[in-house]
């Protein structure tokens, strides 16, 4: 009599104990939500079973957006490196998924053999066919921005019915399988040829309920001037909130994000602000990841304790002989009535259901007879779970984010937005590879020493905000700038002195011709009177 009380009392004095967030969500999954799932057969109607790799893979961004919006080029820059598969042009280039992943030798995995790899997390994608596997594949890289995060790249959005039914797949679907996974989903948009397609509109509303991860960014700004901005950005704006239903105005990034000269610079501080807020954005993915996952796991208890719910009263309502056709026609017909009885009865909220429409779509191929009965001790053990084991695990998430360091993703373009009068800090130098070169800038020298000593040179050196002003004139965005300050600055004294500065110039001209920076100052390049103390 009354063991109930002491089973209570064990539960609560001997909690499960996770040594990390990740373990503590895969056993808590296994053990306590996916009974519930399969019982109820969850996986049919909502989203496949979660796997090991969906709890410790890396956090995620997906890019969405309509071709030629600067999808590939977003990627690019903040690698600030090609990779495998990667095709930029005005016409629609990318039509195919791209997963860009860390890597330890630079290739690419096709679809087919990337969904049998038990580490990554793209196993449950076998489900779209052959049609869409074609158009997936992984691109692996060494790149020090990725082993932090991945990024996503997706074909341009088109519009016209025709477009829609050649992929062969169902693209919707697909972007709203990836959203449910990735940790950021970026929506591009082009300032220059703003508009919105019926099939861009209907994958966002595909995206519904992944609004908090949802950030919008209006790219290529620089193209046009600042009232026809202004304007676009309004319209965005306006278009926007017809098609996202959320009370809270969605952020919207405005920016130029490639390495190229801003063709119209007037607006230069706000889009290198912006570009400052969406970096700390992405930086703080990392931190956060476990969060995330907590979050996502509890959103689906939620929708699968409602599916229970759906599916075991159906089942009640079903006649156990005569008339079961006419009797599932009429459930799946007053389907919203029985969803209004399920709210009242156990105090759910409207939010927590599933789209009517695509719920009573999804009916018409069901067989109720098959459906179970409600069984209410799945249910008890998945409230127990989001009840006292959730609250343990929000313990130690908060104490792996306090360990972590912030920010986590560096590399690329994150580390240039932070040097010298270009960011904040001066970061490291680089002093190797040393020799007996002849120092290529000097070529050019007398040039820059016009320029140097116009600009108020005290003890032989310039400070970093006169530097700034010069180096602006080349119109290359800070991250770039920042880089080439890093490079510049040997002495790593916040100032320039006329070698310093002669190599700064050097470095904006190799950029503007269209070649890449070096990580590391290579012995050609490293001013003479630096290199005995570097040595």
């Amino acid at each position: 009599m009354f063991s109930w009380l002491g089973t209570d009392d064990r539960r609560r004095k001997d909690p499960e104990v996770f040594q990390t967030v990740s373990e503590g969500l895969k056993k808590l999954y296994k053990s306590k939500l996916l009974p519930l799932e399969e019982h109820y057969r969850f996986h049919e109607f909502h989203s496949p079973a979660l796997e090991d790799a969906d709890f410790d893979n890396k956090p995620m961004v997906l890019l969405v957006g309509q071709y030629s919006t600067g999808k590939t080029t977003f990627i690019r820059y903040l690698l600030e490196q090609d990779f495998p598969g990667m095709r930029i042009g005005p016409e629609p280039t990318t039509d195919s998924f791209i997963a860009v992943m860390q890597g330890e030798v630079e290739g690419v995995i096709p679809g087919n053999a990337l969904v049998v790899d038990p580490k990554k997390p793209f196993r449950k994608l076998n489900a779209f066919g052959n049609a869409f596997l074609n158009r997936f594949v992984c691109a692996q890289l060494p790149n020090p921005v990725l082993e932090s995060i991945s990024i996503i790249d997706t074909p341009g959005i088109l519009s016209g019915e025709k477009q829609r039914i050649s992929r062969g797949y169902d693209f919707a679907a697909v972007l709203e399988w990836l959203a449910e996974r990735v940790d950021r989903i970026i929506l591009l948009f082009d300032a220059h040829k703003l508009d919105i397609s019926d099939e861009f509109s209907e994958v966002i509303k595909a995206l519904k309920n992944h609004e908090d991860k949802m950030r919008v960014v209006l790219n290529k700004a620089d193209q046009i001037e600042t009232q026809q901005l202004m304007r676009v950005y309004g319209a965005l704006m306006w278009s926007l909130g017809k098609i996202v239903n959320t009370p809270e105005v969605i952020r919207v990034y405005i920016g130029s994000f490639w390495s190229h000269p801003l063709l119209i610079p007037d607006n230069r501080k706000l889009f290198e602000a912006e570009e400052q807020d969406l970096f700390k954005d992405i930086q703080s993915l990392p931190r956060n990841a476990a969060l995330r996952k907590l979050n996502d796991l509890i959103k689906r208890a939620r929708l699968a304790k409602v599916h229970a719910y759906i599916i075991s009263s159906l089942k009640k309502e079903m006649p156990s002989v005569f008339g079961k056709d006419n009797k599932k026609k009429e459930l799946v017909n007053n389907l919203a009535e029985i969803y209004g009885r399920i709210e009242r009865e156990h105090q759910i909220s409207p939010g927590d259901f599933p789209n009517l429409k695509r719920m009573q779509d999804q009916l018409q191929a069901q067989d109720f007879s098959k459906f179970q009965p409600l069984k209410s001790k799945l249910l008890e053990v998945v409230d127990d779970m989001l009840c006292h084991d959730i609250a343990q695990l929000m313990v130690l998430v908060r104490q792996e984010e306090s360990q972590r360091p912030a920010p986590m993703v560096k590399g690329g373009a994150f580390e240039g937005t932070r040097h010298g009068p270009f960011g904040h800090g001066y970061g490291e130098g680089a002093g190797e590879g040393i020799g007996d070169a002849e120092w290529i800038v000097a070529r050019d020298k007398p040039m820059y020493d016009e320029i140097f000593y116009t600009l108020s040179p005290v003890d032989g050196k310039i400070t970093g905000a006169n530097a700034k002003k010069e180096m602006l004139r080349s119109k290359l965005p800070n991250s770039v700038l920042g880089k080439i300050w890093k490079l510049a600055d040997t002495d790593k004294d916040g100032m320039l002195d006329d070698e310093e500065f002669a190599l700064a110039n050097h470095l904006i001209k190799v950029k503007l011709e269209g070649h890449e920076l070096p990580n590391e100052l290579p012995a050609h390049l490293l001013p003479p009177s630096k290199r005995k103390v570097a040595e």
